[in-house]
């Protein structure tokens, strides 16, 4: 049975687990607490929780390989917090299926802000066929774009690119996975070809592609639509 207001929260720290649970409880969520990666697993299965914060250190197993037994049967998102920063890591997390990575120390602002976006995109929002983003506006259904109510002339491949970041808003999406899922695997080391894309994308939807708006750069690891 699925408990649309439960967060999961797998860390062996218990400084970190009371800190989640007074910030989520205060937010409105209700808390599950594990310890252990095999006690989370065993958790997610039984409560089927809105999502849940991933340790990557953890005493009985390494995170990433609880986060690949916890999609055997969970797919709701997974945001994973951790001490770990480095960029192996984090490509490691994203591609084996977490939604979204902040490292420790976090803000609590920023970690609640993840969490609204992660569960808003879990409960389908996303896959309305047409999407809204201030004056972006992405039509799904007749593949078509406009910004400020005018058409933008984006090619097949800009808009598959774009439709692919705005249905996973806020989920940083590494180079690889773009490169796969819009040209195939046979272009995976192709990441300057992925920037030129990026770059045109950016002069017809943003107004300072310098400054992005919506196509954010997490840098040596992908791009994230919006924050």
């Amino acid at each position: 049975m699925a408990n649309p207001d439960h967060i999961l929260i797998i860390d062996d720290e218990v400084q970190i687990r009371r800190l989640l649970e007074i910030t989520l409880t205060a937010n409105g969520y209700k808390i599950l607490e594990a310890a252990s990666g095999n006690e989370g697993l065993s958790m997610a299965v039984s409560w089927q929780p809105a999502l849940i914060i991933l340790d990557l250190g953890l005493p009985d197993a390494d995170g990433v390989v609880i986060l690949k037994k916890l999609r055997v049967s969970y797919q709701k998102p997974i945001l994973i917090l951790s001490v770990r920063n480095a960029e192996e890591d984090i490509v490691n997390a994203l591609d084996a299926g977490a939604n979204d990575y902040l490292t420790k120390p976090f803000r609590t602002g920023e970690l609640l802000a993840r969490i609204r976006v992660a569960i808003r995109q879990s409960q389908g929002i996303s896959d309305d066929p047409i999407l809204e983003f201030g004056p972006l506006s992405i039509d799904l259904t007749h593949h078509t774009a406009r910004k400020n109510n005018e058409l933008l002339k984006l090619t097949s491949t800009e808009f598959s690119m774009l439709a692919l970041l705005v249905k996973n808003e806020g989920r940083v999406l590494t180079h690889q996975y773009i490169l796969k899922e819009i040209w195939g695997p046979g272009y995976l080391e192709q990441t300057q070809y992925l920037r030129v894309f990026i770059a045109q994308l950016r002069k017809k939807i943003e107004d300072n592609p310098t400054r992005p708006r919506f196509l954010n750069t997490e840098s040596g690891i992908g791009y994230r639509f919006g924050k």
